[in-house]
């Protein structure tokens, strides 16, 4: 197997998620947690009973903190640096559920100035205008706007700016460098930003005037910037922020790595047109034999398949169908064609749907930003 690569800026290879546990210090996420959050919630979203969330920080003491009474604050985000695409989708979706569950406060940050400062084929004003076109994705999940607080980095600056120094004023250059790589050609501004996007873990106590408790749902590539967040805390006198870890959506081109904006054939968008998220989905690579007369004598392998993949996590919450179509798959009874239109029709629905919400998310934006 490769070696494979996961960092908040890359993800390639083959990951192995029981070694980025150990590799980045998180905990497994257990069925005793997982029970401690249905007393709470009557049932378990299907992104936690597929085991698509897998790792935690502290996720034991935030429940423990609901339980006394001390509600707690989601906070998540994206680095615009185009379409938003499913896979973005995928802690965003989950946090709407914990919103509607937990009633939360849901903060979004749109970290314009970063993707500006680390890709040089991008300007300003191109990671300005996507952050607000993305946000629009977040508006069509259906958070509560009464709740839910997104902000771009640069227009939101001024109250961001006095927590992100408080930050970086206890956290050492060696530090940063041992936690993100940084070199010598990394520009001062990427050093700099880790301080930026702690600052939301805080912003909810800031905003409020007391301690309050953060969770932060996101991929495990962005682990680093809470190991800093965590570390600072006490400094500061917050509560260390928690999390809990989702794994990586693969690109339709394969079962390794992530998908990537940067890959636009490999990845669904929200904006693509339904034709195009079925041609996509058609041409996407599975587990099945290379013709149908080697699949039905050899069978299939549904663990390296994207198409059930998208099917196990996402999209077909039916248990008794998932088994059908993994040991049919696997006996060389259930072929990619069929799995293919049933992704197709699902997500497409979704695609349609989603883009409907967006559009009307338009008229509603400045309902849920923060600016200074």
């Amino acid at each position: 197997m490769d070696e494979s690569v996961v960092t908040p800026w890359e993800v390639e290879g083959e990951i192995d998620y029981n070694k980025l546990i150990k590799q980045f210090g998180t905990d497994i996420l257990t069925e005793e947690l997982l029970n401690t959050i249905k007393k709470y919630t009557g049932d378990l979203h299907p992104f936690l009973r597929r085991k698509l969330f897998f790792s935690h920080r502290d996720l034991g003491w935030i429940l423990k903190k609901y339980e006394e009474g001390e509600k707690f604050a989601l906070y998540t985000g994206r680095g615009p640096s185009g379409h938003t695409h499913i896979g973005h989708l995928v802690p965003w979706i989950f946090c709407k559920w914990l919103q509607d569950k937990f009633d939360c406060e849901f903060y979004f940050q749109m970290t314009d100035d970063e993707k500006f400062m680390m890709r040089p084929d991008l300007t300003l004003e191109q990671t300005h205008a996507f952050a607000y076109e993305n946000a629009l994705d977040v508006i069509a999940l259906g958070f509560d706007p009464k709740k839910t607080f997104i902000f771009s980095d640069i227009d939101y600056a001024k109250t961001l700016y006095k927590i992100s120094i408080q930050v970086a004023k206890n956290v050492t250059t060696s530090t940063a460098k041992a936690v993100f790589g940084f070199k010598n050609s990394t520009n001062i501004g990427m050093v700099f930003f880790p301080s930026v996007q702690a600052a939301p873990c805080f912003l909810p106590s800031v905003l409020k005037g007391y301690n309050v408790p953060v969770l932060i749902p996101a991929a495990i590539d962005q682990d680093p910037y809470w190991r800093i967040s965590r570390d600072v805390a006490p400094k500061l006198g917050y509560y260390k922020p928690a999390a809990i870890h989702n794994m990586f959506l693969p690109g339709l081109e394969g079962p390794s790595g992530k998908m990537s904006a940067s890959k636009s054939d490999t990845a669904i968008f929200s904006v693509d047109p339904p034709k195009e998220v079925d041609k996509k989905i058609k041409r996407a690579f599975t587990g099945g034999g290379q013709t149908i007369k080697e699949h039905k004598e050899k069978g299939g392998n549904p663990g390296v398949c994207t198409i059930y993949q998208y099917l196990y996590f996402i999209f077909e919450d039916d248990n008794k169908k998932i088994k059908e179509i993994h040991d049919g798959c696997k006996r060389g009874e259930v072929f990619c064609g069929e799995c293919k239109n049933l992704l197709s029709e699902k997500l497409v629905k979704f695609i349609t749907t989603h883009q409907e919400n967006r559009e009307k998310a338009k008229d509603v934006l400045d309902k849920f930003l923060l600016k200074d």
